[in-house]
């Protein structure tokens, strides 16, 4: 059995207090934590006084568009964990271990970032005002002893609850975003009032293009207030609408936040002052993590004292959300037992999660204490960056797969075009971000490879099934003699029988090993404990079947459970590397919204393998078969079979294609030579041609002479419950006669549907 199959609750839960306010502030407050005020003097530094601009806004369009996919994977599943679920329904339970592992040190390293943060300019700022003459240690280490404590603090906050957590970072959000907002608009004044400012943007890109990716990998941690927000679907009030909503509220506003602040810090140093030998972005560069409040101070009267207020404010709103968002990771890793089941145990007087948050306070205060600033900023920009390349794989994986059986609160548009754009450029920053700081890619692959040794020593057999789960049941496989797989799902003993002897002669004609298969549908309301109670059906359907093929093939049988048939159908097929999957079809459904119904529709469009579907065919052989014939790797498909099904004494095939007025004929003949093997042209007679504006009505009127129609179905887009159906499937749903339509997984589609 993969996986067990007890009943797994933990008898205390979350509290579900967050709101759309408390959500978005933890968004915010996550996001403008380090990314301002270590990120704007490196990003000068390195890409000159234009590209901190750029940086800051590509970063935004990027995060805007992997926020997009979490927004969607959020409403759809909306736990704590995250990434982790979202990996879990999508690739299962190694990949999702190490989507929770790297987002759990991804957030615990942020955290330690934001305290370091904290202390660098907190005792820098004491430091100008000889405060710090007492001290007698190295300010070096005063800084290292400020983040620990400062850590500490937040861990207790979180301690004490949700709405002590959400209530907290709102505070300090608002407090930070009053503060920046007064430094952005004495920028915008100070330009107004001197436009000359502008010259400091000159030359605006000194690096070159290429340096922006370097500053954009290393300030995108400044960008996944996001995924903070995902950790929260067990805590927050309307969780399907809220949680897209605070996601990309956050990011616009985040992001106009950080355009602002970073063009009020290049205009506010004035070329030639004092200090100021040569050009200002180089000055300003020259200060590294410092650069940004050096350039307040220049700025503005008490700039010091106004950046080392907004610090206070960022810093700790974002240490307190990390710290969040990480225990939640860890939590839902002990929740499911990929962590020892500790992890889940939530404190009965605060209902927080409090062992899951030791352990994040333990990864906090090591890196806070022990790594470098610019190392750790960019690991943990590394793992962020690692982790969205994985959550944008997982929409597109999710939404195919699973998009009619999930209920989302948001859908993205332009999908899946805004997915994989940002997988192709959350990959060519990390790449890059070995020129910032190798010492990351030497972290990130450790933490990594150390997941996956914990997954396979400990996580792999002690973790449980969820409900999105596929589990096998019961398996009994035979003796391997072919390599032609074919897939039969059988449900229903009373047609059984029918279906394995409709697709007698494909058996035969591949001398396939067979694969029977049946799915066990749960009721959402019981738990997976309950599945042997609903077997009983199937294992009935897969003896009736056995009995007439174990004569003369090698069958496997398979139970499984799957709270969708249609996915777990597909999902064999992919496992079991199958050629061909043969269904069954009673004629049309009651339901508008299906073409062939909920199970045939997804396994048509999503299968990667050749589909048969069999109506109304009660022989074994045909006389006279009609293969409607427009091109392509279908109608090739099509005519194959009928070869297979043709009576092979004096059985023929007719080929029809029909063309619109005025429209291009198929050239038949050629088709059936350039395409077919010498055993369908010899089954072939004469082909016919028609002109009609009526396609499905000559097809269905020609096919009244025949036995037997073998068609191809139309492409998988033209499959969507959401349009009208097509010519195929209008002959489908429309005739009485023996039909089989068939669907090809050839070509470019097929391929990317088999392997990836």
């Amino acid at each position: 059995m993969a996986g067990s199959l007890e009943d797994h609750t933990i008898s205390t839960e979350l509290s579900r207090e967050l709101n759309l306010f408390h959500l978005t502030m933890m968004g915010v407050g996550m996001m403008i934590g380090a990314g301002v005020f270590l990120g704007v003097g490196n990003a000068i530094r390195v890409a000159g006084p234009g590209g901190v601009l750029l940086t800051f806004a590509l970063n935004g369009m990027v995060a805007m568009f992997t926020a997009m996919s979490y927004a969607e994977l959020s409403s759809a599943i909306p736990r704590a964990g995250g990434a982790y679920n979202f990996a879990r329904v999508a690739f299962g339970k190694g990949t999702s271990f190490i989507a929770g592992w790297m987002e759990w040190f991804a957030s615990s390293v942020a955290g330690s970032l934001y305290a370091v943060t904290f202390a660098i300019y907190t005792m820098h700022y004491f430091n100008q005002l000889n405060l710090l003459a007492w001290l007698p240690i190295d300010i070096f280490y005063g800084e290292k002893i400020l983040a620990v404590l400062v850590a500490i603090l937040f861990v207790y906050i979180n301690y004490r609850g949700a709405s002590e957590t959400g209530k907290t970072g709102a505070f300090f959000t608002l407090g930070q975003m009053i503060t920046l907002g007064i430094i952005g608009a004495a920028g915008i004044w100070v330009f107004i009032q001197d436009p000359s400012r502008l010259h400091n943007f000159q030359p605006f890109l000194p690096m070159g293009w290429g340096k922006l990716l370097i500053t954009m990998g290393f300030t995108y941690v400044a960008f996944e207030g996001y995924e903070v927000i995902a950790q929260a679907g067990d805590e927050a009030i309307e969780p399907k609408r809220n949680l897209p909503k605070a996601m990309l509220y956050s990011i616009f506003a985040v992001t106009v936040t950080y355009l602002v602040v970073a063009f009020a810090a290049v205009v506010g140093v004035k070329a030639g002052s004092p200090g100021v030998d040569g050009p200002v972005w180089e000055w300003i560069g020259g200060f590294k993590e410092k650069g940004f409040g050096m350039a307040v101070q220049r700025l503005m009267p008490f700039g010091g004292f106004l950046v080392t207020l907004t610090v206070i404010f960022a810093s700790t709103s974002a240490l307190n959300a990390t710290i969040y968002s990480a225990t939640r990771a860890s939590y839902a890793l002990g929740r499911d037992r990929m962590l020892p089941k500790m992890f889940a145990k939530i404190s009965l007087k605060n209902r927080t999660p409090f062992i899951a948050l030791f352990g994040t306070a333990v990864i906090v205060l090591f890196v806070a204490g022990l790594l470098p600033t610019m190392d750790v900023a960019s690991s943990a920009s590394m793992m962020f960056l690692l982790l969205f390349f994985l959550v944008n794989l997982c929409v597109i994986k999710v939404r195919r797969n699973m998009g009619d059986e999930l209920n989302y609160g948001y859908l993205m548009p332009f999908f899946p075009l805004l997915p994989i754009l940002a997988i192709l450029i959350q990959a060519t920053l990390a790449l890059w971000m070995h020129q910032m700081s190798p010492v990351a890619w030497i972290i990130a692959p450790a933490w990594i490879g150390g997941g996956a040794l914990i997954y396979l020593l400990y996580a792999k057999s002690r973790s449980v099934t969820t409900s999105y789960e596929i589990v096998t049941l019961e398996e009994e496989k035979a003796e391997e003699v072919s390599k032609n797989r074919v897939l039969i799902p059988v449900a229903n003993p009373n047609n059984a029988l029918q279906l394995v002897r409709n697709g007698f002669k494909i058996l035969e004609a591949k001398q396939a090993q067979v694969e029977l298969l049946t799915m066990v549908k749960v009721p959402e309301q019981l738990p997976l404990s309950h599945a042997e109670d609903y077997m009983w059906e199937g294992r009935e359907a897969i003896t009736e079947a056995m009995i007439y093929l174990t004569t003369y093939f090698p069958v496997t049988t398979t139970i499984r459970y799957c709270r969708n048939v249609a996915r777990g159908i597909v999902s064999a097929a992919r496992e079991k590397k199958i050629d061909t999957i043969i269904l069954g079809w009673k004629g049309k459904t009651a339901r508008t919204d299906y073409i062939f119904g909920s199970t045939i529709d997804p396994v048509i469009q999503n299968a990667p393998s050749n589909v048969l579907v069999f109506k109304n065919c009660n022989e074994t052989t045909y006389k006279r078969i009609l293969v409607p014939v427009s091109g392509g790797p279908n109608s090739r498909l099509a005519l194959a079979i009928a070869a297979i099904m043709v009576d092979p004494a004096d059985g023929y095939i007719v080929p029809l294609n029909i063309t619109a007025p005025g429209k291009e004929t198929l050239d038949i003949e050629q088709f059936i030579e350039k395409e077919c093997e010498k055993g369908v042209r010899d089954k072939v007679k004469e082909p016919q041609y028609a002109v009609s504006k009526q396609v499905s009505a000559t097809i269905l009127e020609q096919a009244a002479h025949y036995d037997l129609i073998v068609i191809g179905a139309s492409n998988a887009k033209a499959l969507s419950h959401l349009i009208r159906s097509s010519i195929p499937e209008e002959v489908a749903a429309s005739t009485d006669k023996p039909m089989v339509m068939v669907k090809s997984t050839e070509g470019i589609q097929s391929f990317l549907k088999r392997y990836l």
